[in-house]
């Protein structure tokens, strides 16, 4: 197993799920993956983050989907993180790239440094400056992170905002259902691969 130490910038590096029920979660996810979990005290009285770690080394995170998320109608979420070196320099390229800020740059503690935006479809992702927390520990293997696909109705139309926000290349190949892109930076993986994206398949909601 080889256990991350550090992320580049632009390098997807964490997932957490906000769930209404994190006990049944936990429950779901340690026999689909073999999880075991720790539960860290945070800053606001009450509440915890599950840390889902994987032999030992953390994999993804978990929380309380909030009360006003949940009255929202908001249903269970993965949330993905991308590596930034810095969050603030981050967020001011969102607006001039057609994103949105949702939430401005915030401390989580010791852990790093965070704000959520989304594309200009309405894609919302995560932006990580790490402090003592670089993200997941273990990628690319069963029950870790190894891929990170946007399903977008136009991708030629978002692909500006990523590469404005985190410099990502793309390569585009057709498929019978649209266009392939494929997302490239460099301190990815071996093939200096981000992620990738693709229209919404027939059918698909």
């Amino acid at each position: 197993m080889t256990v991350m130490t550090s992320y580049s910038p632009g390098v997807p590096s964490w997932i957490d799920l906000a769930t209404p029920d994190p006990e049944a979660a936990k429950a779901f996810y340690a026999e689909l993956f073999g999880w075991d979990y720790v539960d860290e005290a945070t800053d606001q009285p009450g509440v915890h983050y599950v840390m889902a770690r994987k032999d030992g080394h953390s994999a993804a995170g978990m929380m309380q989907l909030s009360e006003e998320m949940a009255s929202s109608g908001m249903p269970p979420v993965w949330s993905s993180y991308v590596t930034v070196a810095d969050v603030e320099a981050t967020v001011a390229e969102v607006a001039p790239a057609g994103g949105t800020v949702l939430q401005p740059a915030m401390d989580v503690m010791d852990a790093g440094r965070m704000a959520v935006v989304s594309d200009p479809a309405g894609a919302v992702i995560c932006l990580w400056q790490a402090k003592e927390h670089i993200g997941a520990e273990v990628v690319n293997e069963h029950g870790a992170l190894t891929w990170n696909e946007l399903i977008t109705p136009d991708p030629a139309a978002v692909a500006p905002f990523y590469a404005a926000l985190f410099g990502w290349t793309t390569q585009t190949a057709p498929m019978p259902t649209g266009d392939y892109t494929v997302f490239h930076v460099e301190g990815g993986n071996e093939n200096g691969i981000a992620g990738a994206m693709a229209p919404p398949m027939p059918g698909m909601p």
